[in-house]
């Protein structure tokens, strides 16, 4: 596509932890690399009373701590500190918006603005940004999220943003896109002849997407509680991998082309009746137990409150559509699991006939396993004969066939999400990012699940840190004669 790079970038909530840990380094690295605009200057805004001085050594202390050593210059440190500039505001009255406008300066060279900040804010920064005159043609906005809790939440959110700047200009993010493996899910698909052809119903029998974390609650207690895990990590990061597992071939790498192919995805999935969730969903929450050999607490006990909010949420969903009817889509995600893994297994289906027998050991179907994290690659596991003479017949064994991506581009840098959606944000690339449609049939399919939660008085089940969930997930793909990948 036609990138149309900005001069200016707004960052709200830059004084905020994604901003430390995230959005300084990306554009740090952008700079080191000279990828950004020559000219291009970074205005940061946030309640936090700042100067450009001061701001300019809190952005320092952020990369000192987070960026990796190797990419740690001091001379490329110094000059992209010269980039940045503050304006404190309070985003909840319009006063202050003339102020910072100013000193985001001229914007008729382009602004990309980065909102990080609270869903309740939205509406007051849109209309502090219009009446600034900071939401003209030449304007475009980046949304963190949440955007939103259910379907009428993100809809008023996406209404709001919508008087003042128009689908082509919203760039909603999602950081699972960013990824360099997510990406490598279409070069894998659609790169390669060998794996279309039984990519449906007649090829695959399951596909199991799995979003693991080792942590408990950490710092995000407040919005946690409220979300939960299908909010937070369902309605997101991992409907957008069943979109790219699921969708039809694109005719080109297009922007337009492949947001509709994902939004059919969405638009196909099998809407859950609510006497149909509990067999088809599970909720957990944990308690104390043991990960990586240290004693954790339980949800409770860390929030300090009895909640009924699930951290653990296990489904079975289906794309009901001529590729995919009859292909169960087995999802989980959860916190205080064994260990941190996101991960897609795809099963095919057996092979029709086995002309082994007696000794040569029980065939197993091949499976494709793609790894997000923490290492990123793609394993096939196929069958092939032990090594022998075969006197007493032949011997099969299940034997991974590996792509490395970390080894194997190991002269690459592996870049954050954030650097790639940054980037695409300052040149206007809107491939990587959400459309309004997509958001709100993933709702519309997450809204169904809780109501259904709510019409059975669902609670999460009690499941001890450190394991996979409570037992009830293993009854929701065993009782299909599917086991749940967890090597």
């Amino acid at each position: 596509m036609q990138r149309n790079p900005v001069g200016k970038l707004l960052l709200f909530g830059a004084t905020g932890d994604l901003a430390q840990r995230m959005l300084l380094p990306s554009l740090y690295g952008l700079h080191a690399d000279k990828l950004l605009p020559e000219d291009l200057t970074i205005t940061g805004t946030a309640r936090s009373e700042h100067d450009d001085a001061s701001f300019r050594a809190f952005a320092k202390e952020a990369l000192e701590e987070f960026l990796p050593k190797d990419r740690k210059d001091a001379d490329a440190i110094a000059s992209f500190l010269e980039r940045l500039q503050y304006q404190s505001l309070d985003a909840t009255t319009l006063e202050g918006y003339d102020v910072l406008a100013r000193k985001v300066g001229d914007v008729s060279g382009g602004l990309a603005i980065f909102l990080s900040t609270a869903p309740s804010l939205f509406e007051s920064v849109i209309r502090g940004l219009e009446s600034a005159g900071l939401a003209g043609e030449t304007v475009r906005i980046g949304l963190e999220k949440p955007l939103g809790y259910d379907l009428a939440s993100s809809r008023e959110i996406n209404d709001c943003v919508a008087t003042a700047f128009p689908e082509e200009r919203i760039f909603r993010i999602d950081h699972y896109l960013g990824k360099e493996t997510v990406q490598n899910i279409l070069a894998l698909r659609f790169g390669n002849s060998f794996f279309e052809p039984v990519w449906n119903a007649q090829g695959i029998d399951n596909v199991q997407i799995t979003v693991s974390e080792t942590v408990g609650l950490e710092d995000r207690a407040g919005y946690y509680d409220g979300a939960g895990a299908l909010r937070d990590m369902v309605a997101n990061h991992i409907l957008q991998l069943v979109a790219l597992i699921a969708m039809e071939p694109p005719a080109r790498y297009d922007v337009t082309e492949i947001r509709d192919e994902k939004a059919k995805v969405f638009r196909s999935l099998r809407q859950l009746k609510p006497e149909e969730v509990p067999q088809n969903s599970v909720i957990g929450q944990y308690v104390g137990g043991a990960v990586n050999g240290e004693i954790v607490k339980g949800y409770d006990e860390e929030l300090g409150k009895d909640s009924n909010t699930e951290t653990f949420v296990a489904l079975k969903a289906h794309v009901d559509n001529w590729r995919w009817q009859g292909v169960p889509f087995y999802l989980r995600t959860g916190k205080r699991m064994p260990t941190r893994r996101s991960e897609i297994a795809i099963q095919f289906k057996p092979v029709p006939h086995s002309m082994f027998s007696g000794r040569g050991g029980l065939l197993q179907p091949n499976m494709l396993v793609i790894r997000l994290q923490p290492e990123e690659y793609i394993q096939l596991l196929v069958m092939a004969k032990e090594p022998g003479l075969d006197r007493e017949g032949i011997r099969l064994r299940e034997v991974p066939l590996n792509l490395s991506l970390d080894a194997e581009f190991a002269g690459k840098r592996r870049r954050i999400a954030y650097e790639r959606l940054l980037l695409d944000l300052i040149e206007g690339d809107q491939t990587l990012f959400v459309r309004r449609d997509e958001v709100e049939a993933q709702w519309t399919w997450i809204d169904a699940i809780r109501e259904g939660w709510k019409a059975n008085d669902m609670k999460p089940k009690h499941y001890s840190g450190g394991t996979w969930g409570p037992a009830a997930s293993i009854a929701l793909t065993e009782r299909d004669g599917v086991t749940w990948q967890d090597d």
